[in-house]
């Protein structure tokens, strides 16, 4: 799309109600708050806003959605403001280019415990309005498509997070088109050599077979309209990575894959895909065990659709997908068919799911986990299920994913059925705990007093559910036990290092890895070899190894200054590497970079021109940078000495050290010390808050001081 217009007509297209007007305002706005801004690949900035939008609009969304998309990036990136944009275009757009923004800063690719943390609030966002996960969704799809101009590594992180968390988000959502594509295209920067394998082989296959998609769509066609069937039929190979997935997980070489082609039968009415079924079935073999009804018992995010796979032409397998219109439509829009509009009214798609009932589905649950492991386990197996539908013996269906044990069926039901399940029953039949449970399938959970749960029941179930319940009980069991045993690893593991445990060191420590359970947890976790007692030691007192990469120019330490421009840091908040900045240039000094959450910005508001864009250079900063420090110490002998020394240690030099308060228990201080960026100050004030001696300690900043 070219310009504004080019949206509007998009839009107009299912929507003629649309407000163009909104629309062009919110493309004017965009457009000149990105102006002179470049992507990684060179283009204007705002090519991308109008990507995002144009995907959405492709899932006939409302005006809102489609005005998140071109501003989503203006309140973060540019000098637009939270209250300018809620003036402009009204507090629904307003927050939800605040929720996209606050997602796109969530560093899903961080350490385990960051990141269980970061879905958690992902999966918070997505409750409060659904449509800003579409926005990132489209987001991330965009940038997907043009990430070959980002850095390799850059690419790798953004692939293996797509992978990780968007596509099967995604599919979870019920948008298997975008599903496979992101997970194609993440699959391109992962393992080229595979994809471009599989897709060698499909070459060659087609030669040797011949348009085999052309064929069997045609002999389906032929069996309809003779059974007076109407319907759309569409075939197609599958993706490179679904293709991938399989060999996997089957152990299969590509030779021996027999289901790679997939086809669609959509018919007009529901009950016309049951004849379908039927048709399909007569003229061709089914493959026993591969039938699936989603119609009558529809999957949690809307999907309906019967699956089977049947032997085709020379015996090859093929999978079918039998539905009718409307269950197509919310098949490609998943969730927000919610939203979609059809010739200007908000399509009443019967089938549509409720989108806050979707959410607490995907959320029940989860906030009952108490580490990071069993949280992102939990997630990541909500989202990647395929699910089975068995039943009690009252008859109430109970959903699992495929695979699930009759321990999952029971810790399903109630954490208590589970801890005290000896056996079951399937269909009156006694079976092993281990055995994996079918659709339909009827099951009786058979409980004794005085059962516990043992710890190879871990390697049995499939639910994230269920292990962190296993683990719970595991973990409270022998507890006692666990932290005498970690406090003793700890004890050894800080000797090591010249250091003495203390209380408020392993307090600290398991603050800064996010243990909620405090310094017991933590105790608890080592003693149970769910941590390592060095890994301790390293968050207080960190190896600083000789970094890597080129160290970059302390002089022109940021990137997108003029060459004629001087540069240098604000005193006011002393902005640090790694922290976001903007320049304001001062006649006769230069440009003077602050943080961006710097409280001295307001009284520049008014001067746009004199704003410029500010990014640090990628490598490694030396460690010139000051920062203030204000640090509460005890008034003991030997005390300021040991704090130098701790600094020194940290690699930071102190610059200025002043005595602001002086009592006879405390002395409080203010001292300058230079750093690289800002997770060397994290490390140094880390190593700080775990000494005994130090009561308090924070960055100071004085709004006051002038550039």
């Amino acid at each position: 799309m070219r310009c504004a217009d080019d949206l509007v007509a998009r839009v107009r297209a299912y929507n003629p109600r649309t407000d163009a007007g909104l629309l062009r305002r919110a493309w004017a706005y965009g457009e000149r708050m990105h102006d002179g801004q470049r992507r990684h690949s060179g283009e204007p900035y705002f090519t991308h806003p109008v990507a995002v939008a144009a995907i959405l609009a492709e899932m006939r969304l409302d005006d809102a959605t489609l005005v998140t998309a071109l501003l989503h990036d203006t309140i973060e990136d540019t000098r637009s403001t939270h209250a300018e944009v809620a003036r402009l275009f009204g507090e629904d757009v307003v927050e939800l280019v605040d929720g996209v923004t606050k997602l796109t800063n969530l560093q899903l690719s961080s350490s385990k415990a960051k990141q269980a943390e970061n879905v958690r609030k992902l999966l918070i966002a997505m409750s409060r309005d659904l449509r800003v996960i579409l926005v990132k969704l489209a987001d991330r799809l965009h940038n997907m498509r043009t990430i070959k101009s980002m850095r390799p590594d850059k690419q790798a992180q953004k692939a293996r997070e797509t992978m990780d968390i968007f596509a099967p988000l995604a599919g979870r959502m019920g948008m298997q088109w975008m599903r496979e594509e992101l997970e194609d295209l993440a699959f391109r920067v992962l393992n080229p050599e595979a994809r471009s394998s599989i897709l060698r082989r499909f070459i060659t296959l087609q030669r040797e077979a011949g348009d085999v998609v052309h064929r069997i769509t045609g002999d389906i066609r032929s069996e309809l309209a003779a059974a007076g069937i109407e319907a759309t039929v569409y075939g197609r190979a599958k993706k490179p990575y679904a293709i991938w997935r399989k060999m996997q997980e089957k152990e299969l070489a590509f030779s021996r894959l027999s289901d790679i082609y997939g086809f669609r039968i959509i018919t007009t009415r529901v009950e016309d895909c049951y004849r379908a079924l039927g048709v399909v079935h007569q003229r061709w073999r089914a493959v026993p065990g591969r039938f699936k009804d989603y119609v009558s018992q529809p999957k949690s995010n809307g999907y309906r659709s019967i699956h089977t796979t049947v032997s085709g032409r020379d015996g090859k397998r093929v999978e079918m997908q039998i539905r009718s219109r409307e269950m197509h439509d919310v098949a490609e829009a998943g969730v927000a068919a919610h939203w979609a509009y059809k010739d200007g009214e908000r399509v009443a798609n019967p089938f549509a799911v409720d989108p806050a009932k979707w959410v607490s589905t995907l959320t029940e649950r989860l906030d009952s986990a108490e580490d990071h492991d069993a949280f992102l386990e939990h997630v990541k197996l909500e989202m990647y299920s395929d699910q089975v539908f068995c039943f009690t013996p009252k008859g109430d269906v109970v959903q699992l994913p495929r695979g699930a044990t009759p321990l999952d069926f029971a810790y399903a039901i109630h954490t208590r059925i589970g801890d005290s399940c000896v056996s079951a029953k399937v269909d009156g039949l006694r079976v092993p705990l281990w055995t994996r449970l079918k659709n339909g399938q009827s099951v009786e959970i058979i409980t004794a007093d005085g059962q516990r749960p043992q710890g190879t029941w871990i390697d049995l179930v499939v639910t994230g559910r269920a292990k962190h319940a296993i683990r719970r009980s595991l973990r409270i069991e022998d507890r006692e036990r666990f932290i005498r045993l970690g406090a003793e690893l700890a004890r050894v593991a800080f000797e090591n290092v010249g250091r003495k445990v203390s209380d408020k060191a392993l307090t600290t420590a398991a603050r800064t890895l996010g243990i909620k359970g405090g310094r017991p947890e933590l105790l608890a976790r080592l003693g149970a070899a769910e941590m390592s007692a060095r890994a301790v030691v390293e968050v207080l007192y960190p190896d600083l190894a000789v970094q890597t990469g080129d160290e970059v120019d302390a002089q022109r330490p940021v990137v997108g200054l003029e060459p004629d421009q001087s540069f240098r840091r604000a005193a006011c908040c002393q902005p640090l590497p790694g922290e976001r900045i903007v320049g304001i240039t001062y006649r006769g000094k230069g440009v003077v970079a602050h943080a961006i959450d710097c409280a001295a910005l307001a009284e520049h508001e008014d001067q746009p021109d004199r704003w410029i864009d500010l990014r640090w250079h990628e490598g490694r900063h030396a460690a010139v940078h000051g920062v203030t420090l204000e640090v509460t110490i005890s008034n003991d002998a030997g005390v300021l000495g040991r704090i130098c020394s701790l600094i020194g240690e940290q690699k930071a030099n102190i610059s200025d050290l002043t005595f602001v308060d002086r009592k006879p228990d405390f002395y409080r201080l203010v001292i300058e010390v230079e750093l690289s960026d800002v997770e060397h100050l994290h490390r140094l004030m880390t190593a700080l808050e775990a000494e005994n001696d130090v009561a308090q300690i924070a960055r100071h900043r004085d709004p006051t001081r002038r550039p």
